[in-house]
């Protein structure tokens, strides 16, 4: 086993996490997912882990990347972390369906 599956993701997190199972989560392999989760549902004791955990630069390419953010945690983080608001997908207008069948 190596060093970083020994470091074992908080007990205090694990309320934002009911819907797996918590004890296989790993800082590094599931460091996406985690900070997701923490930035949208987290309070400040669990952000201040989140940024020493990770740091910044890996936050700020989570919330550039990921859809699924909610609009107001998108926006926020986008104006902590001096982001353009255009490249946060979450904050991007949904696509549009397209309609099949005939048109009236």
């Amino acid at each position: 086993m190596n060093q970083e599956e020994k470091i074992q993701v908080p007990e205090f997190l694990r309320p934002y996490f009911w819907d797996i199972k918590f004890a296989d989560l790993k800082i590094r392999k599931h460091a996406f997912f985690i900070i997701k989760r923490v930035l949208d549902r987290g309070n400040l004791h669990d952000i201040r882990w989140l940024i020493k955990t990770y740091g910044k630069d890996i936050i700020r390419k989570v919330v550039m990347k990921t859809k699924d953010l909610s609009r107001p945690t998108g926006n926020f983080w986008a104006d902590i972390l001096n982001m353009d608001k255009d490249q946060v997908k979450c904050l991007q207008k949904p696509y549009s369906p397209i309609h099949f069948g005939l048109s009236s």
